[in-house]
Formats: structure tokens, sequence, C-alpha cells
């Protein structure tokens, strides 16, 4: 996968650059919140309480100060991202016990024959892997500037 190809995937109406919430819940639920305004979905609970089920398995906050909350819903008609970004952190469950700040929650169709959603899932792993890369995604403050960082990131 290209780096422009990834950076495809990321819609400037799913970029939160100011994450509001404090809680888990309440950050799965805004960014949920702007799936649904985005993609004009009107059952936002089927894709929450997926994300919910998901977490109560382990906690997708597996990098230093980032999580990963993904999971497949018929709800949304391909692959969705979201990227958040929260100044002050919440309490996600983390290994390390620590706030995360940056999340990229992804959201695909059960049938993704392609397997597309692991290939980018993997593809956002390896973006964050050194804390170089971490602290560039805190940071990021627009849509513009993750895209342009995506674009690093991925050369």
């Amino acid at each position: 996968m290209m780096p422009n190809e990834l950076a495809s995937y990321f819609k400037d109406s799913l970029c939160i650059c100011d994450l509001k919430a404090t809680s888990k819940v309440d950050a799965l639920s805004e960014m949920v919140d702007a799936i649904c305004t985005s993609r004009a979905i009107k059952d936002k609970g089927i894709i929450l309480e997926m994300l919910l089920n998901r977490e109560s398995l382990g906690s997708t906050a597996i990098a230093p100060g980032v999580a990963f909350p993904h999971g497949r819903s018929l709800a949304v008609p391909d692959l969705t991202i979201v990227f958040a970004r929260s100044e002050s952190g919440v309490e996600f469950d983390a290994v390390d016990k620590k706030s995360t700040h940056v999340f990229f929650l992804i959201i695909a169709p059960p049938q993704d024959r392609d397997n597309l959603y692991l290939q980018v899932l993997g593809q956002i792993v390896n973006l964050v892997r050194d804390d170089a890369a971490r602290k560039a995604f805190a940071r990021v403050a627009t849509y513009e500037e993750l895209q342009q960082l995506i674009g690093s990131q991925s050369e």
C-alpha cells in the first residue's frame, strides 16, 4: 500500500484535532458521532456497542499514548477511519496506565474480501512505531497537517 493510498482513507470530516472527551466511552462516542454525521448513519448505538464489545476483550490502547479502536459493522458501507487527538489525554485502559492522546478508529464492513481493514490497521500501527512519530501525531492541529504527516511517515 502506497503512502498516498493510506492517506486517501482519511477524510477532513473524520479528523478531530481537539477531542473533548475524558473517558473511554465518551471518546468512542465522540468519534462515532463524527462517523454518523459524515456518513449520514442513523444508528450510532450499533457502532458504539460493537466498539465497546471489542474494548471489553482488551484495550486497543497498545502503543504509548495511541489507541486503535476497531471492528467490523454493517453500519458502514466501506472502510472508515477517524483520526482524533486529545491534548489533555483520555483514560483508555492503556497497558502502560498512561493517558491516550492519539486515536485511529477503524471500522470496516464485514464483507471486506481483500482484508483491506487489516492492511490499513497494520500500516497505521507502523506509522506510530517510534517516539518521534507518536509525538508528531500528538501535535496535529489540522487535517492538512495529518495528511502531510502520513505522507512523510510512510516514505
